[in-house]
């Protein structure tokens, strides 16, 4: 969960980066059709790379939930003639760091070397190789296959993950942002299945690079076109479905042994490019997001003590992602702790926040946003995300100018028209105490 957390405020605040003003962004598209962000910064001796794909675990079926995951894993576990030790190796030899990354929308590579000639060029083939050759060994395959199976089976014991994965398939329904892994899902897939995927979504056309470090712009434009030429061709990947909206309220009680009781309350809430974007943001700061400053940690925690922390976020995604409100209480508290979190959120949508909390909202915001984007590595996640959403790179400089503009009329009309109880999914875990509950 808190890992997850981390995830959604990266999301929320991947733009607040406009410390970075004047920032010299360059961008083209390489002759296989890949999106290529670079920026030159000569301060370090260093040059990071992000390859983002539209390769994200939506693009699974309810058949093979877990292909996308499972495909994205063994890019590195062999590509290019060279085995898993000898990807670790050669990159170690150079002092090279790759790191992956999958969500619901994207699976992504970063490559973090040295700018020397000899350097880059042995992290970047590495790199290639994985991107555009990967071996789907069979072998590897069973391996991995048998490892995830084995945390699958251990996190369906887990009342955090049994709620996340109720609350995800409730509140999305049958769209692909409900899938979820299953073992027999899992120990179905085969190698010519991840073959046929990487074809698909491992597409130049599906790729937004971003560069940024010791290079020159003619530099980056062979480094892109060495990392896009041998991907697979064609068109880009269709786009995602349009997520339903809910029309009733829903409450699932699942039974554990768990001492504490979990909670996730919520519905489908905004979408990447959401035109209250900054409405909601400001908003949910001052509703959950906030810490300790939020109305529902004052309201369940200060003054009750039902909980140790509750949190509200949005999941901005290609299509509408979640919005969630999360905690976990003693289960002879359930009822009570339910029912405050239910009447702090219709309090927040008939009145809105006051004057002070939007004033303090919006300076804790303005205020943070510059140690989000004080590396090479931060900013090149931002850029990396601004390009895959295809977002104007305006939005970097126009964060502070946008947070202080939000008024209390955008919060309450914006939370009005996205957050309605009357569609909220309530997943309980542990709570078995059915009284008064619809």
């Amino acid at each position: 969960m808190f890992a997850k957390q981390i995830m959604a405020v990266l999301g929320m605040t991947f733009m607040a980066c406009s410390a970075q003003a004047g920032l010299d962004v360059q961008q083209w598209r390489t002759s296989q059709g890949a999106r290529v962000f670079f920026v030159a910064n000569h301060d370090l001796p260093m040059l990071d790379v992000s390859a983002s794909f539209e390769a994200g675990a939506a693009r699974d079926s309810a058949a093979t939930a877990g292909l996308a995951g499972m495909t994205h894993a063994l890019m590195r576990l062999g590509a290019g003639g060279l085995t898993e030790q000898q990807i670790a190796e050669r990159l170690a030899d150079v002092g090279a760091v790759m790191a992956q990354s999958q969500d619901a929308d994207r699976a992504g590579f970063s490559l973090r070397t040295l700018s020397g000639a000899s350097e880059r060029k042995v992290a970047l083939a590495v790199l290639q190789a994985v991107l555009s050759r990967p071996h789907f060994e069979s072998a590897v395959l069973s391996r991995e296959k048998a490892r995830a199976i084995a945390g699958l089976r251990e996190a369906e014991t887990q009342p955090e993950f049994i709620a996340e994965r109720e609350f995800s398939s409730r509140v999305f329904g049958t769209h692909p942002y409900g899938l979820h892994q299953r073992i027999e899902s899992l120990a179905g897939l085969d190698a010519t299945q991840l073959v046929a995927f990487h074809r698909q979504y491992y597409r130049a056309a599906n790729l937004t690079l971003v560069l940024m470090g010791d290079i020159d712009r003619p530099t980056a434009e062979t480094i892109a076109q060495q990392l896009s030429q041998d991907l697979p061709v064609g068109p880009a990947a269709d786009s995602l479905p349009a997520v339903p909206l809910r029309t009733q309220a829903e409450t699932v009680i699942l039974p554990h042994h768990a001492t504490q009781s979990h909670l996730q309350i919520g519905l489908p809430g905004m979408t990447r490019d959401d035109p209250d974007y900054f409405p909601l943001l400001v908003g949910n700061y001052i509703l959950g997001g906030g810490g300790f400053d939020s109305r529902l940690m004052q309201e369940v925690r200060d003054r009750r003590g039902f909980a140790y922390s509750v949190h509200s976020y949005f999941m901005p995604l290609r299509q509408r992602g979640a919005f969630e409100i999360g905690l976990q209480t003693r289960r002879e508290a359930t009822d009570e702790a339910l029912a405050v979190v239910r009447s702090t959120v219709q309090r927040f949508l008939d009145a809105g926040p006051t004057e002070a909390e939007l004033k303090q909202a919006q300076a804790n915001l303005i205020g943070s946003f510059p140690l989000r984007l004080d590396s090479n590595k931060k900013i090149v996640e931002h850029l990396a995300m601004l390009g895959f959403y295809g977002l104007p790179l305006s939005w970097l400089d126009e964060y502070p100018r946008q947070v202080a503009a939000v008024t209390l009329d955008d919060i309450r009309r914006a939370f009005r028209a996205r957050v309605v109880p009357e569609q909220m999914v309530t997943v309980i875990v542990g709570g078995q105490d059915t009284r008064g509950r619809k």
